[in-house]
C-alpha cells in the first residue's frame, strides 16, 4: 500500500518534531500514543503525514458526523489517489427503534446507523460481482446478482442503491459512489463494453476493465444461511411466545408472533426486512453473548486507529453499550423483538479495546484514560503560523458591569468590535 500525501506546505512548529516522534512509536510497536495539540496547531496535518510515513489502513474515529465530514474533506485533499471514504448514517438524524411503557408508545426506526454490528466480512466479500470486458455473461442473470446483493431496478428513478435496463444496457449506481455510475453493455450473452458514467448526465468519463460491484447492504448472506437462520428465528418465536403465554402475557405473545412472522415473510420472499440487523447474530450464526461484526472486522490487523477529540470520544464508545441494552430490554419485554436482538449491539468498551492494536489519540485536553496508557505524548503547541492563545485576565466580580463598559468603550476608540459571552440568556 503507498498513500502519497500531496500539500504545498512542509510541517513546520511543533509539526517536525511531533511527526517523527509518533511515527517511530508506531514503528517500535506502542500500542497507545497520544497527540497533544492546542487548537488551531494543524493536527490533521500532522495525522496525514504520519499514515504517509507508516503506510498502513488508517481508521479515523470522530464523536459527531459534522467533524467526521470535515475530517474526510481534509483528508481526501491530502490523499487524492488514495480512498479515503466516510462511513457513518447518511440520514440527517438517526432515531433509534424503542418502546416507552408509561405511555405505550411505539417509535419506529427511521434510519440505520453505524454504530451497531454489521454483517460477516466473509458474506460480504463472497457476494461481490466481478466483471471484465469479454466476459459471457448473461444480462437476465446479472440482473438477479443484483437484486440478491439488495440492489431494487429503478428505470425512473436512478439513486444509490438501485439498477436500470435499457436494451442491451444494463447501469448500476454503487451504494457507495457518489455522482458516478456503471454501464455494463452487452452484445449477446458476452459484456462488450464497462463504462464509469456520470449518474445524472449519463455521459461517460472512462472505460474500465475491471469492476467489482460491492452488496449495498452489509446484511447479506447465502440462501442456505438465510434458510437456517428462519428456521432458528421461528424456533426463537415459539419460545418467546410459550414464554409470555406462561406468564399471562398474551398482548405481548400475540404481538411478536405477528411481527416475527411477517419478518420471515419478508426474508423469505425477498431476502431482507425492516429491521433485519435485529437477527444479525442469528444470520451469522454467532452464539448468544457474542460480540458483533462491526467495521473493525473489516481492518486488517495492522491498522492504525485515530481517535480525535478522544476526550469526549471515548467517554461516547464506553456508554454506547449500556444505552442500548436499556432501550433493546423494553422492545423484548414487551414483545416487539425477539432476545437475540440484543445482540444486535454496539462493542463493550472492554471488547472494543481488544480489537485495537495500535492507536494515537488526538486531543487538545487528553483524559486520565488516555495518559494513563499513553507510551509517549507528543506536543504540539506551537502553531504553524506562530500565533499564540489571546493572553486571559480573570478580575473581580464587583464592579464588572462598569469594568465591561469601560473595556467596550476603550475597543471602540480604536475602531475594533467587541464579543461578550455569558452562561445565560
Amino acid at each position: 500500500m503507498d498513500f502519497k500525501l500531496h500539500s504545498q506546505f512542509r510541517p513546520t512548529g511543533d509539526q517536525p518534531q511531533a511527526i517523527e516522534a509518533l511515527t517511530r512509536g508506531l514503528n517500535m510497536g506502542l500500542s497507545d500514543q497520544v497527540l497533544l495539540g492546542v487548537t488551531g496547531s494543524g493536527k490533521t496535518f500532522t495525522m496525514a503525514n504520519i499514515i504517509a510515513n507508516v503506510n498502513r489502513p488508517t481508521l479515523v474515529l470522530a464523536h459527531n458526523k459534522t467533524l467526521a465530514a470535515q475530517l474526510c474533506s481534509e483528508f481526501r485533499e491530502f490523499f487524492p489517489e488514495n480512498a479515503v471514504e466516510y462511513f457513518i448514517s447518511y440520514y440527517d438524524y438517526y432515531q433509534p427503534e424503542a418502546y416507552i411503557a408509561q405511555t405505550d408508545t411505539y417509535i419506529e426506526k427511521d434510519s440505520a446507523s453505524c454504530i451497531y454490528g454489521l454483517g460477516d466480512p466473509i458474506d460480504y466479500k463472497n457476494m461481490v460481482i466481478s466483471l471484465r470486458p469479454g466476459m459471457e455473461y448473461d444480462r437476465d442473470e446479472l440482473m438477479r446478482k443484483l437484486t440478491d446483493i439488495r440492489y431494487e431496478r429503478n428505470d425512473i428513478n436512478f439513486v444509490r442503491n438501485a439498477y436500470r435496463v435499457r436494451g442491451d444496457t444494463l447501469e448500476v449506481y454503487p451504494a457507495y459512489w457518489a455522482g458516478r455510475a456503471i454501464r455494463i453493455e452487452f452484445f449477446g450473452d458476452e459484456i462488450d463494453r464497462i463504462s464509469e458514467i456520470n449518474a445524472v448526465t449519463g455521459v461517460p468519463e472512462r472505460i474500465l476493465n475491471h469492476v467489482a460491484i460491492y452488496p449495498a447492504s452489509h446484511y447479506v448472506a447465502s440462501k442456505e444461511k438465510m434458510a437456517r437462520a428462519m428456521k432458528d428465528i421461528e424456533a426463537e418465536m415459539w419460545e418467546q411466545v410459550r414464554f409470555f403465554e406462561e406468564h399471562d402475557k398474551l398482548l405481548e405473545a400475540q404481538r411478536i408472533r405477528q411481527r416475527t412472522q411477517y419478518d420471515l415473510e419478508m426474508l423469505q420472499e425477498i431476502g431482507f426486512c425492516t429491521g433485519i440487523e435485529n437477527y444479525s447474530r442469528v444470520i451469522a450464526g454467532r452464539a448468544p453473548g457474542t460480540p458483533p461484526t462491526t467495521l473493525l472486522d473489516y481492518f486488517p490487523d495492522d491498522f492504525i486507529l485515530f481517535v480525535d477529540e478522544s476526550h469526549v470520544t471515548l467517554p461516547q464508545v464506553r456508554a454506547m453499550y449500556n444505552g442500548d441494552h436499556a432501550r433493546k430490554k423494553s422492545l423484548v419485554d414487551y414483545g416487539f423483538r425477539l432476545p437475540s436482538a440484543y445482540d444486535n449491539r454496539p462493542l463493550t468498551f472492554d471488547e472494543f479495546t481488544d480489537r485495537i492494536h495500535q492507536a494515537i489519540y488526538v486531543s487538545a485536553t487528553p483524559a486520565d484514560y488516555e495518559r494513563s496508557r499513553a507510551g509517549q505524548i507528543a506536543e504540539q503547541v506551537i502553531r504553524p503560523t506562530g500565533l499564540l492563545d489571546p493572553e486571559v485576565f480573570v478580575r473581580p466580580i464587583e464592579g464588572q458591569i462598569d469594568d465591561l463598559i469601560g473595556e467596550i468603550n476603550a475597543t471602540t476608540d480604536q475602531g475594533e468590535r467587541t464579543l461578550v459571552t455569558t452562561l445565560t440568556k
